[in-house]
């Protein structure tokens, strides 16, 4: 079933038209700064951040679960200003990730490989796509446990079966499959493991635990926790940002108003927790706010969610989250956060933050911040 669209077009055009110019020029000065990027790189590895004090690229080959970031940046930087060469880049790339198809170890296949060859079947169409995308959602499928309700997202032993948020992205790798075969077992592992997640996860105010521990025999809750957020009740920025994308993929997808709802929770909650010029903090109970780090991954995430959003609620609403991520938006394109060609290593974003209990990638450009980012603007110049 397709989500209604409640926002008459006419009302998004007007809303949007003075920021769609802006977008285009925004776009193009990310392109240039993907030129530069690509030249930096060898030809089987995948960007994961930049170190400008010691002017390192930091990559990483097709297995983590960053590999479907640049390639999909990539296609919509093509798609936005029909350069071929961007275009090639990046099947060069998907080349090298399409092994990943296999790989049954991970749970953010949909992140690796919808991202990626999800954009490429949409894009520029090729046949081979169709059977990639078909065997990615098998692997990612293989993790699923009825007695859980969950995909299984990091392996850890027989007696844990741990699920983090960010596995709601994933999800739609698993409609495409559907839609792709008919076979309706990845549509219903989908909607069981976002229903069991929506249960279990989200506290009463719609924050989002990182971590729910399963018992994998009795499919009881064993623990709940944060990884990489501030402290186990606190609300991960990163991680309440893939919750709204992942419940508004959920209405888009399946018409549920359910997940509708708690898309809108979720968006409530979050804008409650917006620091006044528009970027959140790396947590929303960082210790030290004011002076706490800023994540523009988290931010850009959000943008891209609550464009998507404005188009299946009322026109109250619409306005409120296309106000939110237009202002977010233009926080992130401000010199405070838009980097200089080479002033990032190429990438397009500063400030982001990967892992800050482990010290990981504080403070730094990150290829999913980027990635969101330009989803994002394709979002505000349609």
């Amino acid at each position: 079933m397709t989500a209604r669209l409640y926002l008459p077009l006419c009302l998004l055009l007007i809303t949007l038209s003075a920021a769609g110019q802006n977008a285009e020029q925004l776009l193009r000065r990310a392109a240039e700064n993907y030129h530069y990027l690509a030249k930096q790189l060898p030809a089987d590895r995948f960007p994961v951040t930049y170190y400008a004090q010691s002017s390192k690229w930091v990559t990483s080959g097709s297995e983590p679960w960053v590999g479907g970031f640049y390639p999909g940046t990539l296609l919509y930087l093509f798609e936005a200003t029909h350069d071929s060469s961007l275009y090639r880049e990046a099947v060069a790339k998907m080349k090298v990730l399409e092994k990943e198809k296999f790989n049954t170890s991970t749970h953010d296949l949909g992140f690796m490989m919808y991202n990626s060859f999800g954009n490429a079947a949409r894009i520029a169409p090729e046949p081979s796509y169709k059977e990639i995308i078909v065997t990615s959602a098998k692997s990612l499928a293989s993790r699923f446990s009825e007695k859980t309700g969950c995909i299984r997202s990091w392996d850890s032993g027989p007696t844990q079966f741990m699920v983090i948020i960010d596995n709601m992205v994933n999800l739609e790798l698993l409609f495409a499959a559907t839609r792709l075969t008919g076979d309706s077992s990845f549509y219903k592992i989908a909607v069981t493991h976002a229903n069991t997640t929506m249960k279990h996860h989200f506290r009463p105010d719609y924050s989002s635990y990182h971590l729910v521990i399963y018992d994998p025999q009795t499919g009881k809750v064993q623990k709940k926790q944060t990884v990489q957020g501030a402290a186990d009740e606190s609300a991960w920025a990163r991680g309440q940002a893939w919750g709204l994308y992942g419940y508004t993929v959920m209405y888009r997808e399946t018409g549920d108003k359910q997940y509708l709802t708690q898309a809108e929770h979720i968006a409530a909650y979050m804008l409650r927790h917006l620091p006044p010029d528009h970027v959140f903090y790396w947590d929303f109970q960082a210790p030290g706010i004011p002076d706490a780090v800023r994540d523009a991954s988290a931010t850009s995430i959000t943008a891209s969610a609550l464009l998507e959003l404005a188009k299946y609620v009322k026109r109250k609403p619409a306005k409120k989250y296309l106000g939110a991520a237009k202002n977010m938006l233009q926080a992130l394109s401000s010199p405070e956060y838009f980097a200089g060609t080479q002033e990032s290593g190429g990438f397009i974003l500063k400030h982001g933050v990967g892992n800050h209990p482990r010290n990981a990638d504080i403070d730094v450009p990150l290829i999913y911040a980027d990635y969101y980012y330009v989803e994002a603007l394709m979002r505000l110049r349609k």
